[in-house]
């Protein structure tokens, strides 16, 4: 029998919440992103997420305190997939674990047979082909580009193969065709993200606009999304949701030009769906203050979802469930643009979850079983339901 009518997922993109046991193994021993942005800033102002048990989950969090009673289930998720990026992050909090890690091109870049296969089928050049932070390389390439319309091309530590291009150059439309063209070529090589960057601005001040588009391989096995969808339930994607599970299990979805933005549609969509599932992805922690090493720019942004916090809680319906979480870390201090293999936190809201200690689990998908049983759907593989502890 379901005793949950509806679930919203929010993932704070790169909320890392102290290294996992594994950080070694990534080359991120010693990472925090939470921890030492706090001590960048000189001290947590978060007086939501503190109440709600942030403290408490990340009890050496300078300036915000465990709570005595705090107002949500608190704990912590370790990563069981075999990488640190965002798709499978997002799909193993709905429930599919990856054992086998995409392909990564951070040494030497991109094959010639690929580049060249991409190229002759869209028509353009490429330029760059290397591992880089992105606004780095836009800086660095961004008048050439302008000047002969190659496309810059760059990868990163994660599985992506990122196509930016200045908005006057390049319309987005061909950059999105360009895209689709890469991400079937990308398959045979077995990468996870195509990812289409389009900039503007001048040399010197480009700025990267949120008309990014994430062209994701599709999840291998069914996802929560799935499992929903075919019970008849909606499932909303707000933000690069659409994007991560190339579509699949969505009955709707919306994409967002930040993170408040990202934060109105949810309150918007919550209003308007009544049960299903609401999955949400605020990106700005992870795109424009993680990757850019600006602890200060990530702390404003925790602001500005604790900001939010109470109105979400708010406008939750006695058989709703409200999850805070996210898909890794980015530590913005620890002197690299990559990814962090990390704890990320859990924070509950809903049914009889006030104050309960939930623990350091052992993967993201025990949020996907606890939802999925319920709302007496069939669990997924992994994952452990903690539904009992907060009902």
């Amino acid at each position: 029998m379901s005793i949950l009518n509806r679930a919203i997922i929010i993932v704070m993109d790169s909320c890392g919440a102290g290294e996992a046991a594994d950080a070694a193994e990534y080359g991120d021993q010693g990472s925090d992103t939470l921890g030492h942005t706090a001590v960048a800033v000189g001290g947590f102002d978060l007086p939501n997420f503190q109440a709600a048990g942030l403290g408490n989950l990340h009890p050496d969090l300078q300036g915000c305190a465990p709570a005595t009673t705090p107002t949500m289930a608190f704990g912590r998720c370790a990563e069981a997939s075999a990488a640190k990026d965002s798709t499978t992050g997002h799909w193993e909090i709905a429930g599919l674990v990856t054992e086998q890690p995409f392909t990564t091109f951070t040494d030497s870049g991109f094959p010639p047979e690929l580049v060249d296969a991409i190229a002759a089928e869209s028509g353009h050049r490429f330029m760059g082909n290397y591992a880089a932070s992105g606004t780095v390389i836009i800086e660095d390439l961004g008048p050439e580009h302008v000047a002969t319309g190659s496309l810059i091309l760059y990868t990163s530590a994660d599985s992506v193969f990122q196509i930016a291009a200045h908005k006057d150059v390049v319309p987005l439309d061909e950059l999105y065709r360009v895209c689709e063209i890469a991400r079937r070529h990308c398959n045979a090589f077995h990468i996870g993200r195509v990812i289409a960057r389009p900039f503007h601005g001048e040399a010197g001040s480009y700025r990267r606009t949120y008309e990014r588009r994430d062209y994701a391989m599709p999840p291998h096995a069914p996802t929560l999304l799935d499992v929903a969808n075919d019970a008849g339930l909606a499932v909303h994607g707000i933000g690069k949701i659409e994007d991560l599970f190339a579509g699949r299990g969505l009955t709707s979805a919306e994409h967002t030009q930040g993170d408040a933005d990202g934060l109105e549609r949810t309150l918007a969509r919550m209003a308007a769906q009544p049960d299903g599932i609401i999955f949400t992805n605020l990106v700005d922690l992870d795109m424009v203050y993680g990757h850019r090493e600006n602890p200060h720019g990530y702390y404003d942004g925790l602001q500005l979802i604790d900001g939010y916090l109470p109105r979400l809680v708010e406008a939750l319906r006695p058989i709703d469930l409200l999850v805070f979480s996210a898909d890794h870390g980015n530590d913005p201090t620890d002197g690299s643009t990559d990814h962090t293999r990390e704890y990320v936190p859990l924070l509950v809201a809903g049914l009889n979850s006030a104050g309960v200690n939930l623990g350091d689990r052992a993967q993201y998908a025990d949020i996907a079983a606890t939802i999925a049983e319920g709302m007496a759907l069939p669990l997924p593989t992994h994952g452990i339901s903690f539904l009992a502890d907060i009902s």
